[in-house]
């Protein structure tokens, strides 16, 4: 089954018992909480190194300036978007690539 068919199953388009699904039915999935992760970056160094961290050090990332940043929920790459100021001092991401999966379920 693919996750094309597992999400029209959530949407009401799959028949269990032969009534359809109505948006009442999928309330209770609703209130699931899930983890949203927005990765800016990665890096890769020694234990060594990272102890002789102190206030002010510079970690450099695999990314570029601009280049999008990845959002995982539930620990799965899902999109692709960028960082933005939501408030004067809070930042947020925009989804500007939904990230496709070939895995089969």
């Amino acid at each position: 089954m693919s996750d094309e068919i597992a999400l029209a199953e959530l949407d009401g388009a799959a028949q269990t018992d032969g009534n359809p699904r109505t948006p009442r039915d999928m309330e209770a999935m609703y209130e699931i909480p899930v983890t949203v992760s927005a990765v800016l970056g990665r890096a890769t160094i020694q234990v060594n190194q990272l102890l002789r961290l102190g206030r002010g050090a510079v970690v450099e990332l695999d990314r570029k300036l601009g280049e999008p940043i990845d959002i995982f929920v539930n620990n799965r790459l899902v999109a692709r978007g960028e960082v933005v100021m939501v408030d004067d001092n809070r930042l947020g991401v925009t989804m500007t690539e939904i990230v496709k999966s070939d895995r089969a379920a």
